[in-house]
């Protein structure tokens, strides 16, 4: 089983930069790709981006490619998300979750666990 903790969220203007943390207990972390969605007030969780075990593939929704960045470092057992230029409609919260197949799914009803997420707010 994994747990996940999702940490630094918070307020931010836009344009602004946050770096999101994903700590996992287990050893069997690195087995895991990792993935980020989002979800915001009245509207159902979205892709946000995902990474396979190894870091070799990596996956972005087309409204944060370019502006995220996706990471992770299986001995720290933590998965990064780096948002740059951040925008307004960005404003959710953000879950981090482990899916036992091979590259991870965009489609949140694919994950095996989830964290209880953190609130990102950009102003304008």
């Amino acid at each position: 089983q994994v747990q996940l903790v999702e940490s630094g969220g918070g307020l931010v203007q836009a344009g602004g930069s946050l770096r999101l943390s994903c700590a996992a207990s287990g050893r069997t972390f690195r087995t895991y790709a990792m993935g980020w969605f989002r979800q915001a007030p009245g509207k159902e969780r979205e892709f946000v981006a995902r990474i396979n075990w190894s870091g070799s593939f990596l996956s972005y929704a087309d409204s944060v490619r370019g502006r995220f960045t996706i990471s992770r470092d299986n001995a720290k057992n933590t998965v990064y998300l780096q948002m740059n230029n951040l925008k307004p409609e960005d404003t959710a919260v953000y879950y981090c979750a482990a899916d036992s197949s091979t590259f991870g799914a965009t489609i949140a009803g694919e994950y095996d666990y989830w964290g209880q997420g953190t609130q990102v707010t950009v102003s304008s």
